[in-house]
């Protein structure tokens, strides 16, 4: 095997590692919490403790409607047991009693009207837990795939380390080096010619560097530097 071949495929195993190493560093990126699940939750918090005030503002007027009517009772109780004779005491009552039950008509109506918004809030809790239900269990999957898939991932990486390992070893250190130099400044470091055509920069090669790189000698394109790779 020429020393061009053997670049290449060290070339060849360097993109793969490269494309697991980036496939390896997406699933990692994804394991652990959710966004959107994480949401959810703060959604759900804040829509409990909606329905727990409109719980207490709602037990609240219940108590204070209920305390009204006590009141009222014991003063219709008063106007009407004949206890009361004077003219002015008896219309105090009236108007007391008056200024009661209007009291308690709009605690009734403020009750209503929060009645109302503990219903809405209670359906909104309800469809956010089995949305968060959906969510969680979507997550839940999710992540024993990426799991799976991290495992392979990085069984994958090993062996193409070690698969490296073993080609960079049959090659000249010296030359390693310079195939890493390549790399570096060019992304590429060695060039398959096809047609004559270096594929590194699309140039043609002289019918000299077509001969040399035919002879298995190492050659690099007099145009981009990369080394010649004759398939």
């Amino acid at each position: 095997m020429s020393v061009a071949k053997q670049l290449y495929e060290l070339q060849e195993v360097d993109l793969e590692l490269e494309s697991r190493e980036q496939a390896l560093g997406q699933v990692v990126a994804q394991l652990g919490e959710s966004r959107v699940v994480l949401s959810a939750r703060d959604r759900l918090s804040a829509e409990n403790k909606r329905l727990e005030e409109l719980g207490h503002k709602q037990h609240s007027l219940e108590w204070e409607i209920d305390d009204v009517s006590t009141k009222i009772a014991g003063a219709e109780e008063e106007l009407y047991s004949g206890r009361t004779k004077n003219p002015k005491e008896l219309s105090n009552l009236q108007h007391e009693i008056e200024a009661l039950k209007a009291r308690r008509s709009e605690l009734e109506d403020g009750a209503i009207e929060v009645m109302e918004q503990v219903e809405a809030a209670t359906a909104a809790v309800g469809a956010t837990e089995r949305e968060l239900g959906v969510l969680e269990a979507e997550w839940r999957v999710e992540q024993e795939r990426l799991a799976v898939d991290k495992e392979r991932l990085e069984a994958e990486l090993e062996r193409l380390r070690e698969r490296r390992e073993a080609v960079s070893s049959q090659v000249d250190a010296e030359l390693v080096i310079l195939y890493g130099e390549l790399k570096r400044q060019k992304g590429t470091a060695v060039a398959r010619v096809e047609q004559g055509v270096c594929r590194g920069c699309r140039l043609s090669l002289s019918h000299a560097e077509l001969q040399r790189a035919r002879g298995g000698s190492l050659m690099q394109c007099s145009s981009c530097g990369r080394i010649l790779f004759l398939a």
